[in-house]
């Protein structure tokens, strides 16, 4: 097992991803260019840890274990020294992530495995800003880090399968399920499947069928309740794939095909009603506190359904 390991983004997924390694017994060093954010993550990832000891899947001696695993730098240097395997969460942008890969490269060991959480590049653009193209892999990890198992795995013509065993390897010691994409797609799978279902559910509030709150209902209480466990694929199985051929023969023709937003979610977005992050969006949220405890009444189900799924 590796000992040390970095991450380097200490925002909403960096401080996730470090706790994960945290718990799990690495010491992982959490690197960001100003000590208020590393300060932010920390106070994040005990509230977070002590939501677990709420629900009763840590205790608070874990709690005190995780937090000494865990050491916030603003230098670069220190983060990575010695470190086998590093995390980038860094911003969404290409020239940052460049600047970093660069500094990166002249500091890290030969064997260093470098895993970047992207939601948003393939593996063929990051690699255009590094010379160790054997050693990027992207892992990809879904909000929130620290309670979401998925993490998709993408490698590149240049990743070796030695990356990718150890990357597989590392990723399961931190409790995440990793799937290994066999071709680096924009995407990958399940922002591709969330896509496609939100472009549906957008077509659906904006002419009129249902209202935004029956409509996550009929994915809640329908697909999403099944998808908890069986995947799109198998539940065709289990309903029949003749089934399934008739009723993706007869909807595809009228299904949403829009490439871009609709104009009211448009209209949103530039008006600067984001969602939970401004108090408005789709819905509308009093303030701030009722934000925070929407936030913390999703995450303590989702530790729910995990400690379900985990039985």
């Amino acid at each position: 097992m590796t000992e040390k390991v970095t991450v380097l983004g200490a925002g909403t997924m960096g401080h996730g991803i470090a706790q994960l390694y945290a718990q799990a017994g690495y010491d992982v060093f959490l690197y960001d260019i100003k000590a208020e954010f590393l300060t932010n993550a920390v106070t994040r990832i005990s509230t977070n840890l002590n939501m677990l000891i709420h629900e009763e899947v840590i205790g608070e001696k874990d709690k005190e274990s995780a937090l000494s695993h865990i050491f916030t730098t603003t230098n670069l240097e220190e983060a990575v020294k010695d470190t086998s395997f590093v995390t980038e969460a860094a911003s969404e942008n290409l020239d940052i992530k460049f600047s970093l890969f660069k500094q990166l490269e002249e500091l890290i060991k030969e064997d260093t495995v470098i895993a970047s959480n992207t939601s948003t590049f393939s593996l063929r653009q990051l690699s255009e800003g590094i010379q160790k193209k054997d050693r990027l892999i992207i892992t990809h990890f879904f909000n929130p880090a620290q309670i979401v198992p998925l993490v998709e795995v993408v490698k590149g013509p240049d990743t070796t399968q030695e990356i990718i065993n150890q990357t597989v390897e590392v990723l399961k010691s931190i409790g995440k399920k990793p799937v290994v994409l066999k071709k680096d797609i924009p995407g990958f799978i399940a922002n591709r499947l969330q896509a496609a279902l939100v472009r549906e559910a957008f077509y659906l509030l904006d002419e009129g069928i249902a209202s935004a709150e029956d409509i996550d209902s009929a994915i809640t209480d329908g697909p999403g309740f099944r998808w908890a466990f069986i995947g799109p694929l198998e539940t065709a199985d289990f309903g029949g794939l003749d089934i399934w051929k008739s009723v993706v023969e007869n909807l595809a023709p009228v299904l949403s095909k829009e490439l871009k937003i609709p104009a009211f979610v448009e209209e949103k977005v530039q008006s600067g009603n984001l969602g939970t992050k401004t108090g408005s969006g789709l819905f509308t949220y009093a303030d701030h506190e009722e934000v925070q405890q929407k936030i913390k009444q999703r995450d303590e189900n989702f530790v729910r359904l995990a400690k379900i799924k985990n039985t």
